[in-house]
């Protein structure tokens, strides 16, 4: 029996986890926070509350029972931590170093109230790291089904949908058009933050369950999705193919040489191994100054990525304040660190021609920032008169992605106004038996939030298939697990 704990019987002060130092990292791809050591983790499992109504649960995408794994954690039950965890998240290792849980669980801590809230998502990685290096993995019972799935799309949505359809029993078939299966946990985040061995063992898992993956496999050009259902023999078909599109800015100069997407960046870096370059086939042309365009995550990921491949200087440029910066504040901080310079309030109008087609500077105008737009963030507006240049011979953008057009080019699917399937409550689209979660369907969002799509997708695809979800037998509007509208009632003779 754990004693009632106050916010003033707890630790007042977030257990510091360790890093590598800024002079070191920049010189590798290794991983930069090094994580929690038993006795951390069970020092920052004091100091949540266990608070009888949690917000914390309802912060996290696919609802995680948080006080519980933490419990487990203080009582030195780390097995029992990682059990409550993958009842509704199967990638404890990758949320918990991906996921921006200052905006989703710890960022409604009631600790953070009045102290820095519970270091949630550092435990989680504790827990899935554990897993990983105990070959943890939990095997239902499966009771096998008629029914084949099929998967497009390896990343988190795709994964979490494959489990729950394989859990349910179905034969699961994951198409993948790269050579690697993970989709953007593996060509979209760099090793220093996300080990691609991490992402092998929690796919690794997923086989375990059946799973299949067929990488090399691009639907839509091999086959389309009109045909795995009417030809393949697939019953039920889930697309989760993200946005990966690039945006550009559309200036005088964006099609100079010298000019890339962080997007391809990143995935010759990551996925391509480019950074091995000559001892891989892929090149990645790397200026002596780079400037990256944008401020979100994979802006901070582009930019360490430069500053580790060799690059001089490295440069990023966002028209709005720090303050507005999508980017996790912990990745700003590491790329602050490692010497990344920033112009904040600063927007490109023009990429600067050598005179020989490649890029030689880039020309900006200051900004200032108005009223809040849409998105509740304070609107930048151009200052008259306030151009200047940076001298550079690269630029990245990474200003955002659109939906990968292939999918919506060859179906029939019904698509928005900007290119993303439209889905119904259950996430099914406007084919029959075929449903999409994640990027494709609501724009960018976060790993844990794609994953919370592809597992109410699968709900869904259940429901249309007509299998029974697997619930708690208690519920109070069943009884032993059966839905008190499907009793019957005999007739019997008095």
């Amino acid at each position: 029996m754990i004693k009632k704990r106050t916010i003033r019987s707890i630790p007042q002060k977030r257990t510091p986890v360790r890093e590598l130092d800024p002079k070191v990292r920049v010189t590798n791809f290794e991983e930069v926070n090094c994580g929690y050591t038993e006795p951390e983790a069970m020092l920052e499992s004091e100091r949540c509350l266990f608070c009888p109504d949690p917000k914390c649960i309802g912060g996290c995408p696919v609802s995680i029972n948080i006080p519980a794994f933490i419990k487990k954690i203080g009582e030195k039950d780390f097995r029992g931590a990682y059990d409550v965890i993958t009842a509704t998240n199967l990638l404890p290792a990758v949320c918990g170093r991906v996921c921006p849980q200052e905006n989703q669980c710890e960022g409604v801590c009631v600790v953070g109230e009045n102290l820095e809230p519970v270091a949630i998502g550092r435990m989680e990685r504790f827990v899935g790291d554990l897993a990983i290096a105990n070959n943890w993995v939990n095997l239902p019972f499966i009771e096998p089904a008629k029914y084949r799935i099929g998967i497009v799309g390896s990343g988190p949505a795709g994964m979490a949908c494959a489990a729950d359809m394989a859990k349910a029993g179905c034969d699961v078939t994951v198409f993948e058009a790269f050579h690697l299966a993970g989709g953007v946990l593996r060509y979209g985040i760099p090793d220093f933050r996300l080990p691609n061995t991490v992402v092998d063992a929690e796919i690794e898992k997923l086989e375990q369950l059946g799973v299949r993956f067929e990488c090399n496999t691009l639907v839509g050009r091999l086959f389309t999705i009109e045909q795995m259902i009417e030809e393949l023999g697939f019953h039920a078909v889930f697309i989760g193919t993200g946005a990966g599109y690039p945006s550009m800015l559309g200036i005088p100069g964006d099609s100079l040489n010298g000019v890339l997407s962080a997007n391809e960046l990143l995935t010759r870096c990551n996925l391509m191994a480019a950074r091995n370059f000559p001892d891989v086939d892929t090149p990645l042309p790397l200026g002596k100054h780079v400037v990256v365009v944008g401020a979100g995550n994979t802006a901070m990921d582009a930019l360490r990525v430069c500053q580790r491949l060799g690059a001089e200087k490295v440069t990023c440029v966002y028209r709005r304040s720090k303050t507005e910066c999508p980017a996790r504040a912990e990745e700003v901080h590491h790329a602050e660190q490692e010497g990344i310079e920033f112009h904040w309030l600063t927007n490109p109008v023009e990429i600067i021609d050598d005179g020989a087609g490649s890029v030689a500077g880039m020309r900006c105008i200051r900004m200032e920032l108005g009223e809040p737009d849409d998105s509740g963030r304070r609107r930048p507006l151009p200052v008259k008169g306030s151009e200047f240049e940076i001298e550079t011979d690269q630029v990245v953008f990474a200003i955002g992605t659109n939906a990968n057009p292939i999918i919506g080019q060859t179906s029939k699917l019904k698509l928005n106004k900007w290119g993303y399937l439209e889905t119904n409550a259950e996430l099914m689209t406007s084919i029959a038996g075929v449903f999409a979660g994640g990027d494709i369907v609501t724009g960018a969002a976060t790993v844990i939030e794609a994953m919370g799509a592809g597992r109410k997708a699968a709900r869904g695809m259940k429901a249309y298939l007509g299998l029974r979800d697997v619930g708690p037998v208690n519920d109070a509007a069943t009884l032993f697990g059966i839905d008190l509208s499907e009793h019957n009632f005999n007739r019997i003779r008095a």
